[in-house]
This record gives C-alpha cells, sequence and structure tokens, in this order.
C-alpha cells in the first residue's frame, strides 16, 4: 500500500513537517507529500521547505536519517488555487475563490482515490478554515476505508512559531511570545506534536458508477448527493427579473432580451421535457442566432414597452455582433453567479459548445422546470 500525505496549507508551512513528524511517530509510512496551497503559500514552502539542504523539510529527514528519496515530495506536488482564467491565487477571500479551491480538492482527492493500491491521509491542519472544510468534504465524497482524515495538534506556545517545523531530536531553545507579546524562551523538549484521526462518513458507495469515472464538478456530485425537487427558473420579462430558488435578479433590458431568446428557444424545442435537460438540439451558432435578430429585437421591444424602438440603439442588441454578444454573455453569467451561486450555472448560464468556429450555445436547464411571464 503506498501512503500519500494530501494537506492544505496557508502561510504556515511547518504544519507539513508537523504533520510527517506525527505521522513518522505514529509509525505511519508516507510515500508521497502532495499540498493545496495559495500563491503566497507556495512562496512560504519554496522559501522554507524545500530550499535546499537548509530548507526545513530536508533537514527533518536528515535529522531523523529518512532517505529523501523514500518520499516523492518536491517543486511538482505543490497545488495552487488557479482562477478560472488560470491565476494564482494569493489568499481565499470570496465564493469565487473558494468555488476553486473546492474543485482542486475534488480533483486531487479524485485522482489519488482512483488508485486502489494508495491510501490517502487528508491533513486538515494548515491553512484558512475554509481549506479545511474542502479538503474534509472531498474526502467524504471520494474516502474509501483505508484513507483517513487527520488533525495535528501543536503545544499553543509553539504553534506556527517561525522557528519550530518539528520538535528535534536535541532540544533547543527558541524564542517564544507570552500572551502580551513580550518574549521569553522554551525548550523545544516541551514541545507536544500529536496526530489526531478526525472520524468521517463516505458516501462514495452513494455514487453512480458514471461519477466514479473522471473527474466530476461539484455542483454534479453534490445534487447527485443532495436529494430535493429541483428549483424553478422564473424568467419575468416585464419586470425584467429572474427567479431562483425564492432569490430574484434584476436584468438589465439588453441581458433580459438575449437571455429570453435563448430561454424561448429551449421552450420551443420539440424535444420532450424527460430527455430535454440532456439534449443541445436548441442550441444554436453565431450564425444562426444573427439570422434569428427579428426574434430577438422583438423581445427586447417587449421589455422596454415605455421607449419607442426608433430610440433604441443601432450598434447592439437590436444589431447584434460577436463582440457584443460574448459581452452580454459574459456579464449575464457574472450576474448568475453573483446572485443564485456557482451551482446554479451549470443549469442557468448561456452555455457553449465545441469550439470556434463550431460554438453552439444554449440553455442546459430542462424546459420543465422554466415559467416564462410575459
Amino acid at each position: 500500500m503506498r501512503n500519500i500525505l494530501l494537506a492544505v496549507t496557508g502561510l504556515n508551512p511547518q504544519v507539513i513537517t508537523e504533520t510527517l513528524f506525527a505521522l513518522h511517530q505514529n509509525l505511519q509510512q508516507v510515500d508521497a507529500v502532495h499540498v493545496i496551497t495559495t500563491r503566497d503559500g507556495k512562496e512560504r514552502i519554496y522559501g522554507e521547505l524545500l530550499s535546499g539542504k537548509s530548507g526545513h523539510y530536508y533537514r527533518y529527514l536528515e535529522e531523523y536519517g529518512i532517505s529523501p528519496s523514500g518520499i516523492d515530495f518536491d517543486y511538482r506536488n505543490i497545488h495552487v488555487i488557479k482562477d478560472e482564467h488560470g491565476r494564482e491565487l494569493p489568499d481565499i477571500l470570496t465564493e469565487a475563490d473558494n468555488e476553486c479551491l473546492l474543485e482542486l480538492c475534488l480533483d486531487l482527492t479524485f485522482r489519488f482515490t482512483r488508485e486502489p493500491n494508495n491510501a490517502v491521509f487528508f491533513s486538515i491542519a494548515g491553512g484558512r478554515k475554509t481549506m479545511s472544510s474542502c479538503l474534509t468534504l472531498a474526502a467524504q465524497i471520494y474516502g474509501r476505508p483505508q484513507d483517513r482524515i487527520y488533525h495535528v495538534l501543536v503545544s499553543p506556545e509553539f504553534e506556527s512559531n517561525r522557528d519550530f517545523f518539528y520538535p528535534p531530536r536535541k532540544s533547543k531553545a527558541i524564542e517564544l511570545r507570552d500572551e502580551h507579546g513580550n518574549p521569553y524562551f522554551k525548550e523545544t523538549r516541551y514541545a507536544q506534536v500529536n496526530l489526531v484521526p478526525v472520524p468521517f462518513v463516505s458516501v462514495r458507495d452513494r455514487l453512480a458508477p458514471a461519477l466514479l469515472s473522471e473527474p466530476r464538478d461539484p455542483g454534479t456530485l453534490l445534487s447527485s448527493l443532495v436529494r430535493e425537487e429541483a428549483a424553478v427558473l422564473k424568467v419575468n420579462l416585464p419586470a425584467r427579473k429572474l427567479i431562483y430558488k425564492d432569490l430574484e435578479l434584476d436584468m438589465m433590458p439588453a441581458w433580459m432580451a438575449l437571455y429570453a431568446f435563448f430561454i424561448t428557444r429551449k421552450q420551443e424545442c420539440a424535444i420532450e421535457s424527460e430527455t430535454c435537460g440532456r439534449c443541445t438540439d436548441c442550441f444554436l451558432d453565431i450564425q444562426e442566432i444573427f439570422a434569428r435578430q427579428d426574434r430577438l429585437t422583438d423581445l427586447y421591444r417587449r421589455i422596454t414597452r415605455d421607449r419607442p424602438i426608433a430610440e433604441m440603439s443601432d450598434t447592439g442588441i437590436t444589431q447584434l455582433n460577436s463582440e457584443n454578444f460574448n459581452a452580454y454573455k459574459a456579464k449575464i453569467k457574472d450576474k448568475l453567479r453573483e446572485r443564485f451561486g456557482y451551482y446554479a450555472l451549470k443549469d442557468l448560464e448561456i452555455a457553449s459548445l465545441g469550439k470556434r468556429p463550431n460554438t453552439r450555445y444554449g440553455i442546459k436547464m430542462d424546459k420543465s422546470r422554466i415559467e416564462i411571464v410575459y
């Protein structure tokens, strides 16, 4: 059995060496270490743990007689949380950041638990509380009987201390701070590092086999586990509102017209509602959208009843082109995510299928869950 330590960390990389120390003291072998962290956390790991022989990780191995070749841990095993544009996040500050974190936790957990000869040790001792929560959730979804969740408890005065990375074989005095911030020195022999198993219930056996064949997005996984009545989307054209799960979103007229265009396209499709959610026959390519400009303009006219059509812009929604179509679509997606959350996007957004120039656009939500008020 190959044991993989999968840990979350923030700006205190010593939690990795502390966890390794605790596992080794518990006679548990570790064959590989993988870390989920932020951009700033990565820099701390590079500078404090992996900086050659002076790095505390290598100093720990040497001091306790552990061969570096016996543990797969280097720069390639540092997994930095990235946003939807591939930019490394310096911290987890927003709901969108947290969604990116959860996706990474799920992807790596799926990858490591797919191999039956692996055992995964999930370390939730480091980073922000949301990082621990997301890794715990990933373990609960994909975890198997051989996998474990661990927390590491370090004596409070030594915890997060910049000079303490593990209890050295030979005790030494390091500078600490009391509750008032005053410095004092204490021998490291008084430091306690305890490995605490965290019980968890895995729901892996409740997942459909198809959900275990490849990584899935959080919304798909969670919706497969949470059994509740499917939410209905109400599109109120006169009020220019979208209503979903008791939440309302006010829409600009042009955005509402474009969104209603795809919603009505979905509702008018001949495919029966039982298979509608899995069908994309109603999706249109950009030229097919342009060919239906009259339909789009008519929807815009309905929404802006108090404004004569002659006063409407001849460069916007009434004269759609690729540039403003992409701009409108992106703004609509941002508003949907901001109001209804990341997990709703799969159903609500104007989705794209295929690669350019053959991209087609449409709504994935089943038409039986859509109501339109004219």
